[in-house]
C-alpha cells in the first residue's frame, strides 16, 4: 500500500477552510475517494463543497500522522513502550 497526502479546501457558503489529509491507498484516485468519504461523514460536507488541490505520494519517513506512520513502518504495537 502507498501513502498519499491529499490537500485542498472545503468551500461551504458560510465556511471556508483548507485541509491536508494522509491516507493509505493503492492509487491516487482511491486516495481522493477516501478523502471524500471521510470528510463527508465526519464533517457533513457534500462532495461538491470539497475542492482537491493536490495529491502526492509520500515516503514513509515523511508521514506526519503518528498512527499512520506506525501502521506503515511496522513499528512496535501502539501503546507499547520500550
Amino acid at each position: 500500500m502507498k501513502v498519499f497526502r491529499v490537500s485542498g479546501e472545503i468551500q461551504k457558503p458560510n465556511f471556508k477552510t483548507s485541509f491536508k489529509k494522509e491516507v493509505v491507498a493503492m492509487k491516487p484516485e482511491h486516495a481522493i475517494e477516501k478523502v471524500y468519504t471521510e470528510l463527508g461523514s465526519k464533517h457533513r460536507v457534500k462532495r461538491y463543497h470539497i475542492k482537491i488541490a493536490n495529491v502526492e505520494e509520500i515516503q514513509p519517513q515523511d508521514i506526519e500522522n503518528p498512527l499512520l506512520k506506525k501502521l506503515v513502518t511496522g513499528e512496535e504495537e501502539l501503546g507499547e513502550q520500550k
